[in-house]
């Protein structure tokens, strides 16, 4: 790209590579707005319980069926910068609280739309993001206002939260089982820490076969392991289990350098490999001491070995993950040891059943009925594959909102309710601030209501009908809880109907959404290099290799 400068003979002077593309002022804020707004239109049909499903093929040809708006992000591959922001938004609400996703780009998008509307009436982009920072900060405020707070005892009200984020999934009837068997895992896994309760939902090991229904969906108090006892003669049940878990080969390490062992004669031989007999049944010996009658190791279980552990009545697996042995060792309460000589009693850990059992076409292994776990499974069953990952989603969903009312147990109404509530806080508190900022503030409450109207559309409702309706209903003494019940397809109490959202994936949601809505609205240049040809790049490689052969 060439600009002239201002001399005599009017030089272009050269300041960018060739090739390289620029857009500037409107034309880039509108390419940008246009490029967000159709990645939220994307996931606008899936909000809530009656919204719609995408398939999404990978280049390689595998399918997945979902409305899960990070799952359906995370397999969309976009190439336009504005976009990959919006994907990011996804990715950031789904690791910060787990839920949340499609309401938070939908949003974006809502106000991204709005922006260019005040954009239009030539309203300067800082002006707008300062009045939006100022609408997140109330919104906030009125969020912790009409949030309600919840005993964690109270496992009816956990319940509705679980069945509230897994609403929109094809889990159907299956939902209330669901939340049960995630309600109990997170429970077992909560830890206090100083004055707090966290959850970390990283300790609920998911496990995934097709097979039977997702009535079958269960939780076992300790974990699976996706490996096979190593050896035939061993015992595939062992009850009352006192089990050793190790970080160390049971095996002869070979040496990093290479060495040669020079046998004259077969009596040397044969010392040679009793030697390496010995010094493996001295190994198991170890562990028989210990009392272990149960081995998990993360690295190899050498042929003799196994024979010798066989012998003794000890069941072993071997090259377990690492991740599922720190999960063994918060289960059982055991130790991991990295040396066979550190081996000790108290070292072990306990389970009451450890068994190996054929599912579906695949043999594991079940460390159950552990006395206190600190870390679970659940093994997630339904008739097809692509149901079992659904499922998954569901789960981790439920998992993930269930564990943030437990680290804060505050929560809102859901079904549009607390957005109708925002926008309703917001246009009293615009005028008070005033100037062409009020009209950023007030774009604000229109855009937050794009959640109750997105809920209405994709049931089959006319938009603006329940948002006159919601509005009205706002302006009652318990408004806050008026919100969109779908399958009655009207505006009801929906916190005595069970709708209910943790308040901290709300406050994400709007946090996230206005974040990278401003991030956007503040960019008037774009410069894209240019990509290389195929031709330039063969030529290119042409000459490396031929500089190589010089």
């Amino acid at each position: 790209m060439a600009y002239l400068a201002g001399t005599p003979t009017a030089q272009p002077v050269i300041i960018l590579k060739e090739g390289t593309t620029r857009r500037k002022g409107r034309d880039a804020q509108r390419n940008n707005v246009m490029a967000a707004r159709i990645v939220a239109e994307v996931l606008r049909t899936t909000l809530g319980p009656r919204g719609m499903d995408k398939i999404l093929i990978d280049s390689l040809g595998d399918i997945t069926i979902t409305n899960d708006g990070a799952a359906i992000l995370d397999e969309i591959e976009v190439e336009h910068p504005a976009a990959k922001l919006m994907v990011e938004v996804a990715k950031a609400q789904d690791d910060m609280v787990g839920d949340g996703t499609t309401t938070a780009v939908v949003l974006a998008g809502e106000l991204l739309k709005k922006a260019e509307e005040l954009l239009d009436q030539n309203i300067h982009p800082t002006v707008i993001v300062s009045g939006f920072r100022k609408a997140v900060q109330r919104a906030v405020e009125a969020l912790k206002t009409k949030s309600i707070e919840v005993d964690l005892e109270d496992r009816e009200t956990l319940r509705r939260v679980a069945m509230t984020a897994m609403a929109s999934k094809a889990v159907g009837p299956a939902r209330a089982h669901l939340a049960e068997v995630a309600i109990d895992a997170v429970k077992q896994i909560v830890e206090e820490r100083g004055a707090r309760k966290v959850a970390d939902i990283d300790h609920v090991q998911l496990i995934k076969k097709a097979g039977k229904s997702l009535f079958e969906t269960q939780l076992v108090r300790g974990i699976i392991v996706d490996k096979e006892v190593v050896h035939p003669g061993m015992p595939k049940r062992v009850e009352d289990a006192r089990i050793a878990l190790l970080n160390c080969p049971l095996e002869v390490e070979k040496t990093e350098f290479s060495a040669e062992i020079r046998i004259r004669d077969p009596s040397q031989m044969k010392a040679f490999l009793d030697k390496e007999t010995a010094m493996m049944k001295d190994m198991v010996k170890k562990v028989k001491a210990s009392g272990a009658n149960v081995v998990f190791c993360q690295k190899g279980i050498d042929d003799v070995a196994q024979h010798f552990l066989a012998k003794e009545g000890i069941l072993a697996v071997r090259r377990v993950k690492e991740s599922d042995v720190e999960k063994l060792s918060r289960a059982t309460g055991g130790r991991i040891v990295t040396n066979l000589d550190d081996l000790k009693a108290e070292d072990l850990g306990y389970a009451a059943l450890v068994e190996e059992r054929k599912i579906g076409e695949d043999k594991m292994v079940f460390v159950e009925d552990c006395k206190n776990p600190r870390s679970v499974a659940v093994l997630i069953r339904a008739g097809l594959e692509r149901l079992v990952d659904e499922a998954e989603r569901a789960m981790i969903d439920a998992l993930s909102v269930v564990s943030d009312v437990v680290e804060n147990n505050r929560i809102v109404a859901g079904g549009g309710a607390i957005e109708a509530e925002v926008a309703r806080e917001l246009r009293l508190y615009a005028p008070k601030v005033g100037g062409r900022e009020q009209l950023a503030i007030e774009a604000f409450a229109d855009a937050i209501e794009i959640i109750p109207r997105a809920l209405a559309e994709n049931a089959g409702l006319e938009p603006i009908d329940i948002i006159v309706e919601m509005r009205a209903a706002h302006e009652k003494a318990d408004g806050h809880l008026m919100g969109l019940d779908v399958y009655e397809r009207k505006v009801v109490n929906v916190y005595e109907r069970g709708i209910i959202e943790p308040l901290i994936v709300k406050e994400q949601a709007i946090k996230s959404a206005a974040e990278a809505a401003s991030m956007i609205l503040r960019i008037d240049d774009i410069i894209a290099a240019s990509k290389p040809k195929e031709e330039e790049k063969e030529k290119e490689k042409g000459l490396e290799e031929a500089g190589e052969e010089f």
